[in-house]
């Protein structure tokens, strides 16, 4: 992974031949051709007896969980959440383990009251008594012995009198002690006679706690990854044991250890068996499977080189559940008051929880998937962070023309709703605009000297210095155009938004396209090549995702489809040839953006920096202002914004696709009564356009009824 996302380091592995000296090439000169010191003898000759001691590769001294913060952390959180749910599970049988303390107490009292009957009976004496009588019947006439006899038996009698007196006052004593003694004492007392005694009546195979297991989807061992990758094919057929020494198997460098709400390990696949780190990736369902998860569950990618990592070396994170799921993180941006555009933005959490931040700057960005999955949503978040620095022009065209990106009338130097004929060519205007600019930027950096300008690139001191701010170019629905267009007119704008995207970023251009499923009808494949950030919601097979992430990218695991129609804002981010993450992105709804989109205008204005289509939008500076224009006038100044006339008809269907619950049913009389209540006054009914005079309105009749002093700012 590149340092857009957060991945877990790897240590690298020290091997024997990097101990051994390298081999130094000294400058020869006539002193050192005669002191040329002797070759150094390597440690571990046959004939050395320690070189078995010396040459052991360094190995780790703490275990895995304890080598980094973040993986103690885990391990602890994990423990902390173990213990309180077996607090939960024991808690709630509490009334079942005093049931089954007091059987053994009782059990426990039958074998002690049983173990010390011999005792309290004097059974040592019994034993002399019965001997004795035994004699004496054979000897009836031996007077000794029939004494001895007698006071054997008297001496039996007192030891049981006293022996059983004694075990009685102890008991009445200790009753008549916890029937007077405080409810907390009794409760001790209880406790400490009980608990022995339940001790003593337990059994062999008596468990006193029931073995509750927390429900854990996976619970990783290294056993468990053999066999998942053995029947995914990775590994030779066989099953790995300790007994089996011959089994192929991979050898773990971490883990499987605990990390945050799953398990990782990063493990190296055996020599001999021709599979690489790819052939795992490309094998992740099966090993899911396997595993007993869900493939969104399983996160897998290589560790290269500059990690410690080779071709056979696999990170994979298990998460205990889904990831995606649950409430949205809101974005930051929304209580944000500034932002540079030259930090990374904020755009939402790994699998992991671990923040995601996307630099744009010298980027290019592409959004895809399909309707109603939050891409419009996401795309948004990166223009969101534009609209906070005051230094961004926004260049901005919706081809579906809804109200998602409406508020922008707020800030954008350039806006174009829609993709009708007036739209589509205010979008071929706005191009053209935007190469204009390019290639005067382009000049002036070259005339600049390298202390001001050193790799011929937009510095954030020439933004000011030259009033050259960053440009934003946002384009959502871009195929609605591209359908809308001839071939001529399509394919003009196609090596537009190349030359924008391929040479723009050095300008200090951002572009940020979207679309549905980019096929080569909709969005060329010359323009989604060049682009370098992309972004993927849920899509219904491999070849669709490949179409926005890149050829070949569900191989290497980064795959949109696996996506559910649950996971609503979560998408893969392809920042690179080898670079994913699978992405729940912030949450930024449509009055927040709304908020921002004033915010920025306040912010531009401030700076002087409040210019095109913003600068002279009557409803945005009404809105601005506190001022409430009739819905009815904002409305159509919208619909007609990139016409300066428009036939009645079509600026009712323009009205309806703009709100149909509100116009559906308006027509032709009641929108003239609509207007005329609101103030406009038309100085002709009649509107010639393209040679053809039909009933319509001009725009300046209806930006006439707006308040002067919007108008004069």
């Amino acid at each position: 992974m590149t340092d857009l996302m957060t991945e877990t380091t790897v240590g690298t592995l020290h091997h024997l031949e990097d101990h051994r000296a390298a081999p130094v090439t000294l400058l020869k000169t006539p002193e050192t051709e005669q002191k040329a010191p002797a070759p150094a003898e390597a440690v571990d000759r046959p004939d050395n007896p320690l070189a078995d001691w010396l040459t052991v590769p360094d190995a780790p001294v703490l275990p895995a969980w304890a080598r980094s913060t973040a993986s103690i952390k885990a391990n602890v959180t994990a423990f902390v959440r173990l213990s309180w749910w077996q607090a939960r599970y024991h808690g709630i049988r509490a009334p079942k383990y005093l049931v089954k303390t007091l059987l053994l107490a009782a059990r426990g009292f039958y074998r002690a009251t049983v173990g010390l009957w011999p005792t309290l009976s004097a059974q040592d004496h019994s034993a002399t008594v019965k001997a004795l009588r035994a004699q004496a019947k054979a000897k009836p006439e031996d007077v000794e012995l029939a004494m001895r006899l007698q006071l054997a038996h008297a001496s039996r009698t007192r030891t049981r009198r006293w022996r059983f007196g004694a075990a009685a006052v102890g008991v009445a004593a200790a009753t008549i002690g916890i029937m007077l003694a405080d409810p907390l004492v009794q409760t001790g007392m209880a406790g400490a006679i009980v608990t022995p005694l339940a001790y003593l009546g337990r059994g062999k195979e008596t468990q006193f706690l029931d073995q509750g297991a927390p429900p854990l989807r996976v619970d990783m061992s290294a056993q468990q990854l053999n066999d998942a990758l053995r029947a995914a094919g990775l590994l030779k057929s066989g099953r790995a044991s300790d007994d089996d020494k011959d089994a192929p198997r991979v050898s773990c460098s971490m883990g499987p250890v605990r990390d945050g709400r799953g398990w990782a390990v990063i493990f190296d696949l055996p020599r001999g068996g021709g599979k690489t780190a790819s052939d795992v990736l490309a094998k992740r369902e099966v090993i899911a499977q396997e595993l007993g998860v869900d493939e969104i569950q399983v996160i897998m990618s290589r560790v290269r080189a500059a990690k410690g990592g080779n071709a056979g070396r696999v990170s994979m994170w298990v998460a205990d559940d889904d990831p995606y799921l649950g409430a949205p993180n809101p974005s930051p941006l929304a209580k944000a008051e500034t932002f540079s555009i030259w930090d990374p933005i904020p755009f939402g959490q790994d699998a992991r929880g671990n923040r995601i931040n996307v630099p744009v700057m010298w980027q290019s960005m592409f959004f895809g998937g399909l309707p109603r999955r939050g891409k419009t949503f996401t795309q948004r978040l990166m223009t969101a962070a534009g609209l906070l620095d005051a230094y961004v022009r926004h260049y901005m065209a919706d081809g579906k023309g809804g109200a998602d990106w409406m508020p922008m009338r707020a800030v954008a130097h350039r806006l174009v709703m829609g993709a009708e004929d007036a739209a589509v060519q205010a979008l071929k205007a706005m191009l053209a605009e935007l190469l204009i600019e390019m290639e005067r930027r382009f000049a002036i950096l070259r005339e600049l000297p390298t202390s001001l300008c050193p790799e011929g690139k937009l510095t954030p001191e020439l933004v000011r210095l030259k009033n050259m701010p960053v440009i934003f170019v946002t384009i959502d629905e871009l195929q609605e155009y591209f359908t809308a267009m001839d071939r001529d007119d399509r394919e003009q704008v196609i090596n537009d938004l190349c030359r924008i995207a391929r040479r723009g970023p050095a300008a200090g251009f951002v572009s940020n396209f979207a679309s549905q499923r980019p096929d080569a009808e909709s969005v060329p494949t010359k323009l989604r090549e060049i682009i370098t950030l992309r972004y993927s919601t849920q899509v219904v097979d491999k070849a669709s995702s490949d179409m926005v992430l890149g050829k070949g990218k569900a191989a290497q695991g980064a795959d949109a489809s696996v996506l559910s129609e649950d996971h609503v804002g979560t998408g893969v981010l392809v920042t690179g040839p080898a670079s994913y993450v699978t992405v729940r992105a912030d949450y930024l709804d449509g009055p927040g953006f709304a908020a921002l989109c004033a915010k920025g205008r306040a912010l531009r204005q401030a700076a002087g920096q409040l210019t095109g289509d913003a600068a002279g939008d009557v409803t945005a500076a009404a809105d601005a202002a506190g001022l409430q224009l009739a819905p009815i006038l904002s409305d159509a100044l919208e619909v007609m914004r990139h016409s300066p006339r428009m036939f009645t008809t079509d600026l009712l269907a323009g009205l309806v696709n703009l709100d149909e619950d509100v116009y559906g049913d308006f027509n032709a009389e009641r929108l003239a009564a609509e207007l005329e209540a609101a103030g406009v006054k038309r100085t002709s009914k009649q509107v010639k356009i393209s040679g053809t005079t039909l009933a319509g309105y001009q725009r300046r009749d209806i930006e006439g009824a707006v308040p002067a002093e919007i108008l004069l700012g």
